[in-house]
């Protein structure tokens, strides 16, 4: 595991807009979700061993666990391993958002000519930035030429000709295409001969990261035994997926219209991160910490805490069920 991510942490303050206490005879916090309600809205960082395609990968969670609403955020070709986010029922509602996560890589890049170390270091270099790509021939998106942006890329070691890399890069970076590059710009030729996924948006190494034995393991033994505990350990909250993500708390009386599609508006707002900007992308989350839904924030933080009125945040993905907490509002009452 590496451990040291280039990603810098997201520091933010919490911003209180009203006193507000939760009822907890509906809901409940993320990590006391009974466990049938648990795996409704759960996901799995799993570490995907080299072999399988990432398809097959949710084909045999699909077919094992007989839970038909499986999907994965961002593919893993069969010779990479790594982490692959792997979402269940509900928490495929947020699957847009994890697709366009950032992501950070370690490559083993092999020259094919040896090159001098303050060379290929500043060849390196050239690549932080954005940079032009074109999918190759077996990919899944139209072939057309793209900027895709490396926010870092650092070397690590050198070992003769092979060359250890560490990538903080946008979603859809082709990091074949990047060695390759990268050799061309030296004069020697460059290929990609290993390549893992140690963090995909809010995933890391170190978020329990689980094997496909564990997954299967820990279902079987919930499903057997009636244990939690190492279940609970595989299968993780959706909420762990959004904790980057600028935050708004609201009402128990908001819960439900949000659930139903209904635009937040300011007095549903009980607290809220610092920072928002109209357009940033939102987790909207109940006060016992559950993610309702994932909006966009019409109003900025500082508007939403000095307004008393209008639309704060208009929901685009909504995670929550309706009817998980009760109506509190009618058609001629806006959402308080």
């Amino acid at each position: 595991m590496l451990g040291n991510y280039l990603r810098p942490p997201v520091e933010r303050e919490v911003l209180i807009k009203a006193e507000e206490e939760t009822d907890y005879s509906y809901g409940w916090p993320p990590h006391q979700r009974p466990a049938e309600v648990h795996l409704k809205y759960s996901v799995v960082n799993l570490d995907k061993p080299i072999g399988p395609s990432s398809h097959e990968v949710v084909a045999w969670i699909r077919r094992l666990l007989g839970i038909e609403r499986v999907a994965h955020a961002g593919t893993l070709d069969p010779k990479v391993s790594g982490i692959l986010p792997i979402v269940l029922n509900n928490s495929l509602r947020v699957l847009p958002i994890l697709l366009k996560e950032d992501k950070e890589y370690v490559c083993v890049m092999r020259l094919h000519g040896d090159v001098d170390y303050a060379r290929l270091k500043s060849a390196v270099e050239l690549f932080r930035g954005p940079v032009y790509q074109r999918p190759p021939l077996r990919s899944a998106v139209k072939r057309v030429l793209r900027v895709r942006r490396i926010y870092d890329i650092r070397l690590l070691e050198v070992d003769g000709r092979s060359v250890l890399l560490h990538v903080w890069c946008e979603s859809g970076t082709y990091m074949r295409k990047l060695c390759h590059d990268i050799g061309e710009v030296l004069g020697v030729g460059a290929h990609m001969q290993e390549l893992r996924r140690v963090r995909s948006g809010d995933l890391t190494e170190e978020t329990h990261l689980a094997s496909l034995h564990d997954v299967v393991d820990s279902y079987e033994m919930w499903k057997e035994t009636g244990k939690e505990d190492y279940l609970r350990r595989v299968f993780l909250p959706v909420e762990v997926t959004v904790q980057s993500l600028p935050k708004v708390w609201i009402r128990d009386t908001a819960v439900d219209a949000v659930c139903r599609g209904a635009p937040l508006t300011v007095p549903g707002v009980v607290k809220l991160d610092s920072g928002i900007k109209v357009g940033s992308t939102v987790a909207v989350l109940s006060l016992k910490g559950e993610l309702v839904a994932v909006g966009e924030a019409v109003m900025t933080s500082d508007k939403i805490l000095s307004s008393s009125s209008g639309v704060a945040v208009r929901p685009k993905y909504v995670v929550m069920d309706p009817g998980t907490y009760p109506k509190g509002w009618s058609r001629k009452k806006s959402v308080s």
